[in-house]
């Protein structure tokens, strides 16, 4: 693990992920033997894979001051107050745009209208949200982005680290939904997704509360602005990926030089 830590990282992230999904998938086409509550509660594997990789690639090739030192993002809170803005509100800007823009071009949408219940569970389920969200982050931004950004210039960091991103998301494209219904579409939207998250990700020097805001916030949205057609919504997000290498440059993709790993 010291020689390889981010191949490591990526084998034991795909591994504890996909394996806890196993059940939930089965369980899902009605094939599943194991469809019992603590067999589907293994589910949670799938969330907390990648921090939990990462915590222990971390703690193996460089101690536990390494494991300090990866955390150390999720405390990073004092930032310009734009970035909480942008992160906040973004993800809602770009799928209003691609609403408006599939209302306009008339393209059909996956879901015409929100499927949002407003119940003590949907709150239950943003807090369950925003916990997956940070244990993906830990892994994505936390761990591997700066450690390919140390050898690679953030445009070719980021298109790995988005494309098993968007890998890692295969056990989703097999449940019932419009990903398994669009599957190349949302990994490209994925893709796209990951350049701006290496952008506020290197404009607030390896926040990775911010980037996990953004994420959280674009899952919330999702479900709130309806009327998107997958193929737009794809679209728009490439146009905002290469304004941004565009803007900010293959280098770093942001004013700041990119964050590397020590």
């Amino acid at each position: 693990m010291k020689k390889y830590p981010v191949i490591w990282f990526y084998i034991l992230a795909f591994g504890i992920s996909w394996i806890g999904m196993v059940s939930v998938i089965l369980a899902s086409r009605d094939i599943a033997p194991l469809y019992r509550t603590y067999f589907l509660v293994l589910s949670i594997f799938y969330a907390i894979g990648p921090a939990l990789a990462a915590v222990i690639v971390a703690q193996v090739a460089y101690g536990w001051a390494g494991v300090g030192d990866l955390l150390k993002g999720l405390i990073r809170w004092r930032v310009a107050p734009v970035w909480y803005i942008v992160a906040v509100l973004g993800p809602a800007v770009l799928l209003i745009t691609a609403q408006g823009l599939t209302k306009l071009l008339g393209f059909s949408a996956t879901v015409v209208t929100p499927q949002v219940d407003l119940s003590p569970y949907f709150f239950i389920g943003l807090m369950v949200n925003f916990f997956a969200n940070i244990c993906e982050e830990i892994g994505w931004r936390g761990f591997a982005l700066p450690r390919l950004q140390k050898r690679h210039n953030a445009f070719i960091a980021t298109l790995i680290v988005g494309t098993l991103w968007g890998l890692w998301h295969l056990p989703l494209f097999f449940l019932a939904g419009a990903m398994s219904e669009y599957p190349f579409l949302w990994f490209i939207s994925i893709v796209a997704d990951a350049f701006v998250y290496t952008w506020i990700y290197n404009s607030t020097k390896g926040s990775i509360l911010l980037v996990a805001l953004l994420h959280g916030s674009g899952n919330i949205a999702s479900a709130f602005i309806p009327g998107v057609s997958p193929i737009i919504y794809a679209l728009v997000n490439c146009v905002v990926a290469m304004v941004l290498i565009a803007v900010f440059g293959r280098a770093n993709l942001s004013r700041r030089k990119r964050v590397r790993a020590c």
